[in-house]
């Protein structure tokens, strides 16, 4: 079984919008993968980006609230593509616990 099928596991809410591309690169990924996992539209939900950067502290998205209660970023700065699936599943993952 690979690390991706773990992630079935988990119950997975993607905070995101439209305009945003890392949103965008993440949700291909996750259908890709098909991942299974509900999404939240900051500009169209009420409450949802204040409930992000609330429990945050960040205005960014993508972010992906794992199991109802851990936050991990959906995108990787840090990194001149700016996404690594690999790396991802493990945070997931890892804040699954």
């Amino acid at each position: 079984m690979s690390r991706i099928d773990d992630l079935a596991g988990l119950d997975l809410v993607v905070y995101s919008a439209t305009w945003c591309p890392d949103c965008r690169r993440l949700e291909a990924w996750l259908a890709e993968h098909r991942v299974p996992h509900a999404k939240v539209d900051i500009e169209t939900v009420p409450g949802a980006a204040e409930k992000l950067e609330n429990e945050t502290g960040k205005r960014a998205v993508p972010f992906v609230l794992v199991g109802g209660r851990r936050w991990v970023r959906g995108y990787h700065r840090e990194l001149p593509q700016r996404f690594d699936g690999d790396l991802l599943v493990e945070e997931l993952l890892g804040a699954g616990k």
